[in-house]
C-alpha cells in the first residue's frame, strides 16, 4: 500500500490544485484591466488565457471517458477573440473550468489510467490525457503568472520565494530544511 497521495489519480488532483492555486493567487492581484494588458498585440492577454483554459478544460474533461475530448459544441477560434467583462465574469469562466476537471478527476479510479480515450481521434490511455492536461495548464498557468507580475511591475506580491538576497535562506529556515 503506498502513502497517501502517491496514488496516480490523487497524485494528478494535487499537482492540478496546486497549479490552480498559483494562478488563482496571480489574479487576486489583477484588477479588471490588467485582464485585458498585452506586452504586444499578437500577446495574449490573461483574459484570453483564462478563456481558452476554460473552452479546453470544459472540452477535454466532460464526459471524459465516453466522448471526444474535442467537443463539437468548442468554439477554439473564439476562446482567442476579446470580450469585456467584470473581473469577476472571467473568474467564473477560471472557476468553472477547474470545476469540471476536478469533479472528473474525483469521479476517476486509478484502475482506469489505462482506458483509452480520444482528443481529436487520437487514443490516449487516461494516465497519458491527464499528463497532457498537466503539461498544457501548467503552460498557460506560467503565462498567467507572468503576465500578472508585468501588470504589477514593483506592486506584485511573490508567490513564491523572493528575488532578493537571503530570501532562500530564510524560505528554507521557515520550512526547518538544513542547508
Amino acid at each position: 500500500m503506498s502513502k497517501t497521495g502517491t496514488e496516480p489519480i490523487s497524485s494528478a488532483i494535487r499537482i492540478f490544485k496546486q497549479y490552480e492555486s498559483l494562478g488563482s493567487k496571480a489574479l487576486d492581484q489583477i484588477e479588471k484591466d490588467g485582464f485585458y494588458w498585452k506586452p504586444e498585440p499578437e500577446s495574449n492577454s490573461i483574459f484570453i488565457i483564462i478563456k481558452h483554459l476554460n473552452g479546453n478544460m470544459r472540452s477535454r474533461w466532460t464526459n471524459f471517458l465516453t466522448t471526444d475530448g474535442e467537443k463539437d459544441w468548442r468554439n477554439r477560434d473564439a476562446e482567442f477573440d476579446e470580450e469585456n467583462l467584470s473581473k469577476q465574469q472571467i473568474l467564473i469562466l477560471w472557476n468553472q473550468g477547474w470545476q469540471c476537471l476536478f469533479d472528473t478527476l474525483n469521479s476517476l479510479s486509478n484502475k482506469q489510467l489505462s482506458d483509452i480515450i480520444h482528443i481529436r481521434g487520437e487514443e490516449h490511455s487516461v494516465f497519458e490525457a491527464i499528463n497532457r492536461q498537466i503539461a498544457h495548464y501548467s503552460y498557460h498557468i506560467g503565462q498567467i503568472v507572468y503576465l500578472a507580475k508585468a501588470v504589477k511591475s514593483d506592486k506584485w506580491h511573490s508567490l513564491s520565494i523572493p528575488k532578493r538576497n537571503g530570501a532562500s535562506e530564510e524560505f528554507n529556515k521557515s520550512m526547518n530544511h538544513p542547508k
